[in-house]
């Protein structure tokens, strides 16, 4: 499974804010502030919501720290999703939040 740093991500989204962002944290620590692009699709809601995400371009997976996306990054590459995993998760970056 390929990860890339959230400093590689800030770089990304400044050349690509279409790019597909996906937070899997709760919806309060989401609320608590979140980078601009992302969409909000809990953990725990996962498995639920799987289908309605976008397979035409790459997924990139965000959480706190990066234990939680990488294993919904997981989850998805076994589905066979073409995934990234944002190694440090919200903790480690250091980017503009809304």
């Amino acid at each position: 499974m390929k990860t890339i740093s959230t400093t590689e991500l800030e770089t990304l989204l400044q050349s690509d804010e279409t790019l597909n962002l996906i937070d899997v944290r709760e919806t309060d620590e989401f609320a608590g502030g979140h980078i601009k692009q992302a969409k909000n699709v809990p953990l725990s809601e996962f498995g639920a919501k799987v289908d309605e995400l976008d397979r035409s371009k790459p997924i990139h997976v965000i959480c706190a720290a990066g234990g939680r996306s990488m294993n919904a990054s997981a989850y998805l590459d076994s589905l066979g999703f073409d995934v990234i995993n944002v190694d440090g998760g919200m903790m480690s970056w250091t980017g503009e939040t809304v």
